[in-house]
C-alpha cells in the first residue's frame, strides 16, 4: 500500500518498511496521516508474511510531530472534537506499540513531539548523530499526553519530569544514554546497522518473538509475586508445546536450521 504520505514495502524476507513521506513538512502528521499510519500498522501486524517492521522517513527530519495546519484547525475544536482527535492519535500509537512483530525506528534526523512518541513505541531505534529530540508541547501550552506513557517507559520518570517540562532539545548522545534510542551510528552506517539487526531477528521464531515482546509489555513494573510466577510458568509451558516451540527444539537437537530460517 502506497499513497502520497505513507509508503509501504514488503520484501521477500518479510521485512515491511513503512516510510513517512512528507519531507517538505518534516514528516509531520495530521488526522489523515494518523489514520493512514494506523491502517498501515494494522496491515503489517495482521499479515503473516511480515516478520518485522522498519519505520523510516524521507528527507532531513524523522518526524516533527503535529502538522501546523492541523494544529490551526485544533484551535477551533470543542472538547468533544479534541477528544475524538486525541483518541485517534492514541490508537495509532497503541497499535504501533503493541504490534506483534518487532519494530525498528530508523531515525535519520530530528524528532519532535509525536515523533518522539513514534520512536518510543518502537522496540529498537537506530539513530544518526543528525537526530535530535524534543518534547516541545509545553512551549505552546500543551502536554505530551498521548505519547506520555510510551516515553516514560522508554526514558524513565526522572528524565521525563525534566524533558516534559523544559522542552529542551535532546542530542542523539543524550537520547542514547536515556534509552530512547538503542544504537547511535554514523549516518552512512544506519542501513548496515539495521540490516545486521534484521538478520538476527529473522533467525528467530516469529511466534517466539511475538510472545517474548508481549511478555515484556505484560510484566514490566509488576511485582514479582505468586500470580506473576504462575503466569510466566504458564507462558513457557504453552510455548514449549507450540508448533514453533517443538520445531525449534527439534532443529536444535538435530543440528539443523528451523523451518522459519530461509
Amino acid at each position: 500500500m502506497n499513497n502520497q504520505h505513507i509508503q509501504y514495502q514488503l520484501n521477500e524476507q518479510g521485512i515491511a518498511t513503512i516510510t513517512l513521506n512528507r519531507p517538505d513538512f518534516h514528516n509531520a502528521f495530521d488526522d489523515a496521516v494518523i489514520a493512514e499510519l494506523t491502517n498501515t500498522f494494522q496491515q503489517a501486524g495482521n499479515d503473516p508474511a511480515v516478520r518485522l517492521v522498519i519505520l523510516a522517513s524521507t528527507g532531513k527530519s524523522f518526524c516533527a510531530g503535529g502538522d501546523l495546519n492541523w494544529m490551526r484547525r485544533m484551535a477551533g475544536y470543542n472538547f468533544e472534537e479534541n477528544l475524538r482527535d486525541s483518541n485517534l492519535l492514541a490508537e495509532m500509537l497503541r497499535t504501533l506499540n503493541y504490534l506483534p512483530k518487532p519494530t525498528i525506528a530508523r531515525v535519520q534526523g530530528p524528532a519532535y513531539g509525536g515523533g518522539v512518541g513514534l520512536v518510543a513505541c518502537c522496540d529498537i531505534a537506530v539513530a544518526s548523530p543528525n537526530a535530535t529530540f524534543c518534547l516541545s508541547e509545553v512551549k505552546v501550552g500543551l502536554i505530551p499526553a498521548t505519547i506520555g506513557p510510551y516515553v516514560v517507559h522508554a526514558i524513565g520518570q526522572r528524565a521525563s519530569r525534566r524533558y516534559f517540562t523544559t522542552a529542551e532539545q535532546i542530542s542523539a548522545d543524550q537520547a542514547l544514554s536515556l534509552g530512547l534510542i538503542s544504537e547511535l551510528v554514523d549516518d552512512n552506517l544506519l542501513d548496515n546497522t539495521i540490516a545486521n539487526i534484521t538478520k538476527q531477528l529473522l533467525r528467530n521464531s516469529p511466534n517466539g518473538i511475538a510472545e517474548a515482546k508481549r511478555l515484556v509489555l505484560d510484566i514490566a513494573d509488576k511485582e514479582i509475586n505468586a500470580e506473576l510466577i504462575a503466569d510466566t510458568s504458564r507462558r513457557i509451558a504453552e510455548t514449549r508445546g507450540s508448533e514453533e516451540g517443538k520445531e525449534g527444539l527439534s532443529a536444535f537437537l538435530e543440528k539443523r536450521k528451523p523451518s522459519w530460517v530461509k
